[in-house]
């Protein structure tokens, strides 16, 4: 293929990569604005890679044989696209509906699967046909193109909302509303999606059955819908080995992508806790408070979604008549509680019930948004440092190698970035992070496909995104457990443990490269490119 065709058929994941960089750099984010505890936040990145599991290795099977006149691989493509486009529009606006905290919970949760999944099924088609349409020897490269695409989009969306907050839109929103500099980052991101999928069914044109079969001739003769099972069990060693790295990888940037701005907000920016009243408890009842409005008799809010920020709830009559206000509305201009759902209590005795609290980040106020948007800066230094590194990588005279030093200087950068607190500094562990996403980007799929010789390409990178999918199930199921056991009673959760653990995570993938078997004993050697800069990108 020339320049173009390869450029072409990756273009796509321009807009790709910038709802994927919203949705990481934000999604935490916004579950704290809506009144989610820190221990509990990895807890909600569970669904996403759950849901994957199942449905790419359905969508690389079944589009392995999906011929019609829209093409092989762009039917789920269009259909990942659509889906993504809508999820990305309702994500940032659970707040604005008035539901209850439960309720703004499961909304965002569910919408964040499909994105997630969505955008999944737009990226694989992109990996597909460059795994069957490119020749051996310009297969790196078009992965490397596709790598720096990837994180061009990347920086691009993690620096919207910095961006747009410079230009002016508002930082901050009322109670468990996420402010406009994310919402329209997300529009943004949505209308990308749109204009990258129309460009690639402009350029794209996808083989016929009888080209495919001339350029991927199947070893033996064609092996008809073999079972998940068993392309499972005769999978080459190599997807093995480098499915154990993909683990510790994508274990590590899960506790990033759930914690990072939690870390940003309390060593950097100092952001102000607030003790929120999660429960009451009196005369043998239990009220749970932190995702309801309370109001006094006199219709004074003393409770809002566990806060009491003029303490009026100290100051209530016992036995106390309140409001439970489970859906309210805020009036923008006067800031009064409009109720929607809510019922009456008499709580008996209230100056000597249980009252449990929980210390968080302020997650409404002005800092906590400026250390949100700065975490996008840090994002789009990592995705630049990819960029960088992966015009390094091909220069090292081992894949193997490249691969196994760039997940050392990540675990490191991992480290760094918990323990330093200067918000300049913080850019050298995140350039350094970006050398373990740039390999993590290029090499795992250049092994695979080397190693599969064009037998079941589809199925294999369906079943191959699992390696991604498990680790951060894993990763999410263990965040909240590890967080809870590592705060202390009354002080705010040590988020930045995580990103420490992160680090350690990466060094283990280092040391796991090394069970790997490269077919290749070494990159091919560079072919001048001036489309990308002297010397090429492979």
């Amino acid at each position: 293929m020339n320049t173009g065709q390869l450029w072409n058929l990756s273009l796509g994941f321009l807009g790709i990569q910038i709802a994927y960089a919203l949705q990481s750099a934000n999604a935490s984010r916004i579950f704290s604005i809506i009144g989610i505890s820190s221990t509990a936040l990895s807890y909600f990145w569970i669904l996403p890679p759950l849901l994957g599991m199942f449905v790419q290795p359905l969508v690389g099977k079944y589009s392995d044989r999906t011929w019609c006149r829209f093409g092989r691989r762009l039917p789920y493509l269009i259909l990942g696209t659509v889906v993504a486009m809508a999820m990305a529009i309702l994500l940032p606006n659970a707040g604005v509906f008035g539901f209850s905290l439960s309720t703004a919970t499961l909304f965002c949760a569910m919408t964040l699967m499909f994105m997630d999944t969505s955008l999944n099924t737009s990226m694989q088609p992109y990996k597909m046909l460059v795994g069957e349409m490119v020749n051996e020897r310009q297969k790196g490269r078009a992965y490397s193109i596709q790598s720096l695409i990837c994180n061009v989009g990347s920086a691009t969306g993690f620096m919207l909302p910095f961006l747009l907050g410079w230009f002016g839109l508002s930082m901050t929103a009322p109670e468990g509303e996420v402010p406009a500099v994310v919402s329209v980052s997300f529009y943004i991101g949505a209308a990308m999606l749109l204009l990258c999928m129309i460009y690639s069914l402009l350029k794209i044109k996808e083989w016929n059955p009888r080209e495919y079969a001339r350029y991927n001739p199947q070893p033996g003769g064609e092996v008809k819908n073999p079972g998940m099972l068993k392309l499972l069990r005769r999978a080459p060693s190599t997807f093995w080995s480098v499915g154990l790295v993909q683990f510790f990888n994508w274990f590590g940037f899960l506790f990033m992508w759930t914690y990072c701005t939690g870390t940003v907000a309390q060593n950097t920016f100092h952001t102000p806790a607030v003790e929120k009243v999660t429960s009451i408890e009196a005369a043998g009842s239990r009220l749970e408070t932190a995702d309801k409005v309370i109001l006094n008799s006199a219709g004074e809010v003393v409770l809002d979604h566990g806060r009491d920020s003029e303490g009026l709830f100290a100051k209530l009559p016992s036995p106390a008549e309140l409001t439970i206000c489970s859906r309210v509305k805020h009036d923008r201009e006067t800031g009064a509680v409009i109720p929607i759902e809510y019922e009456r209590v008499i709580v008996p005795d209230i100056h000597n019930a249980n009252v449990t609290t929980e210390l968080r980040p302020d997650a409404s106020s002005e800092l906590y948004s400026e250390a949100g948007n700065w975490v996008g800066v840090l994002y789009a230094v990592q995705a630049m440092g990819s960029v960088l590194w992966a015009l390094v990588l091909p220069r090292f005279r081992s894949r193997k190698f490249s691969y196994g030093i760039s997940m050392a200087i990540g675990a490191a950068g991992f480290v760094l970035s918990g323990i330093i607190s200067d918000k300049w500094l913080l850019f050298i562990p995140y350039m350094m992070i970006g050398t373990a996403w740039a390999a993590s980007m290029a090499w795992p799929f250049a092994f695979l496909t080397d190693s599969l010789k064009g037998r079941d390409v589809g199925s294999y990178m369906g079943l191959f995104n699992c390696t991604i999918c498990l680790p951060q199930i894993v990763a999410a199921l263990c965040g909240g457990l590890l967080l809870g056991m590592m705060t202390q009673p009354g002080e705010l959760a040590p988020q930045y443990m995580m990103m420490i653990l992160a680090g350690v995570s990466l060094a283990f993938g280092a040391i796991a490269v090394t069970f790997i078997k490269d077919p290749l004993k070494r990159v091919p050697e560079p072919v001048a490119d001036p489309a990308i800069g002297e010397g090429g990108v492979y």
